[in-house]
């Protein structure tokens, strides 16, 4: 029930996706449920011009699902702290030159499940206010959605730059909202991400600058002993892998990453 529950919570994740679309989409209230029929999800119905009302299919519900599953990287990327995250933790192994070290898969992982310790009291806001009173017959389909999308609207906004919220607002030729409750996600997605890869590549920057400098005092050092043909980072790679284990770095980088969005 547990894991059921959570494959509804993704889905529910593409609620702005459905919002941003929400004027060219047809109404699509819950039927009630039958009596002694056990809990689960209520059935979608899709409301024609003449006012009749026509039940979805299994076969279609399915296919549904199936078209909705493959939208999650896109929301993954573009609406939750994984961006960030992922950008500083390659920026880190660029910094160090360790090419390959730690591996593509090992660094996608470690963002994944930062990812979602991070957007956890979200994941719970939004189950609490849609998922849960959608599975239990208090709201239908069209209410759930905009109260299970209201966490992440609200997260976005939280962690973007209001130059870049301004800039988008006025590219989408709209006035200044009074509240963040008024931002539509057309504007909010864009602005949060540019916001994200700014904020990545500030800490990224940051992160160079130790281990640039040991790169320069060791080419420095092999110049003024005449050892021109000694890669220097052959001979800087121990001294950077020693300093970020000394300052215990991956607690430090892990910790201010995570720290980075309740601030």
């Amino acid at each position: 029930m547990k894991s059921f529950r959570w494959i509804l919570l993704g889905l529910l994740l593409l609620c702005p996706m459905l919002l941003w679309a929400a004027p060219a989409m047809p109404a699509m209230p819950s039927m009630p449920q039958m009596p002694g029929s056990g809990a689960g999800i209520p059935v979608l119905t899709v409301q024609n011009a003449a006012g009749g009302a026509q039940n979805w299919t299994l076969s279609l519900q399915v296919l549904a699902l199936m078209t909705v599953l493959t939208l999650l990287p896109a929301v993954l990327l573009m609406m939750t702290s994984f961006t960030r995250i992922m950008i500083v933790l390659s920026f880190l192994r660029q910094a160090l030159g360790t090419q390959s070290t730690p591996s593509n898969q090992i660094l996608l992982g470690l963002s994944l499940f930062l990812t979602l310790f991070v957007m956890s009291p979200v994941l719970n806001r939004a189950y609490t206010d849609g998922v849960k009173p959608y599975m239990d017959g208090q709201l239908s389909a069209e209410q759930a959605v905009p109260a299970a999308a209201a966490p992440f609207k609200h997260f976005m906004l939280d962690q973007t730059r209001d130059a870049d919220l301004q800039l988008f607002t006025h590219l989408a030729n709209e006035k200044p909202y009074a509240s963040k409750d008024d931002v539509p996600f057309r504007v909010a997605m864009p602005a949060f991400v540019t916001s994200e890869l700014k904020t990545a590549f500030q800490m990224g920057f940051l992160l160079f600058i130790p281990f640039l400098i040991i790169d320069l005092v060791v080419a420095s050092v092999l110049m003024s002993m005449g050892m021109m043909m000694v890669s220097p980072t052959i001979i800087s790679l121990p001294f950077k892998i020693m300093l970020f284990v000394l300052v215990d770095g991956w607690t430090l980088l892990l910790g201010t990453l995570a720290g980075s969005f309740y601030t």
